[in-house]
């Protein structure tokens, strides 16, 4: 049988999540590293949009979604129990992944890359995307996880964005009330499973020995 294939970029937030749930999932793909200053044409034959993630099964079917991929990989093979065990909680928790995607992300970019948008600063958009964070750590105050009371999709889907906004002025992140938002994020962040998911791989290219994620 053909194997997995993983288009990866390591600091992608959406690519980092899909990665999660491969790991989570204990599937293990091909890991083709992707320079996106330079993606290989393999990449973008299967995916004309030459964004990552892209994962391509072993039936040749392409997957270009991240959130695609963590579903797909976490209802063939869920041993940790990230997805939510009602239909109304996965609908939550999808509700709020549509949050993080369609709003949080848009005040994320122009936050953390302002002159892209040809904005002064992203001063705005930092407070907006604050109003996400701020409903984040109320969530996280009344239970340990956005999934509940262990970590799971909605964890995976949104950590990732949290971690980049954060990280685009840590003065700024630390100075604000959010202690169970920060308390959830540094326990993230210090764990084995992230860094698994963080391994450093070599760029790709057609002709090189094959790796694998997760890594041996």
């Amino acid at each position: 049988m053909t194997e997995l294939i993983l288009y990866s970029f390591r600091r992608c937030p959406y690519a980092m999540r899909a990665r999660m749930a491969l790991l989570a999932s204990g599937t293990r793909v091909q890991l083709r590293e992707v320079v996106l200053k330079d993606k290989p044409p393999p990449l973008l034959a299967a995916s004309p949009k030459g964004t990552v993630p892209v994962m391509i099964l072993s039936d040749g079917e392409v997957v270009e979604q991240s959130l695609e991929i963590m579903l797909r990989v976490l209802r063939s093979n869920d041993p940790l129990k990230w997805m939510p065990e009602t239909d109304q909680q996965l609908h939550t928790s999808l509700r709020l992944i549509a949050s993080c995607d369609e709003n949080f992300k848009q005040h994320l970019d122009r936050y953390k890359y302002p002159h892209r948008f040809n904005l002064p600063d992203g001063l705005a958009n930092r407070a907006e995307g604050a109003i996400f964070l701020e409903a984040i750590d109320a969530i996280l105050r009344s239970q340990s996880f956005l999934h509940g009371s262990q970590w799971g999709l909605a964890d995976a889907a949104v950590a990732p964005f949290v971690r980049q906004f954060a990280h685009t002025d840590s003065s700024w992140f630390s100075a604000q009330s959010w202690s169970a938002l920060r308390a959830w994020l540094q326990a993230f962040e210090d764990s084995a499973f992230f860094a698994t998911c963080m391994h450093k791989a070599a760029p790709w290219r057609e002709g090189d020995e094959v790796s694998y994620f997760p890594p041996a």
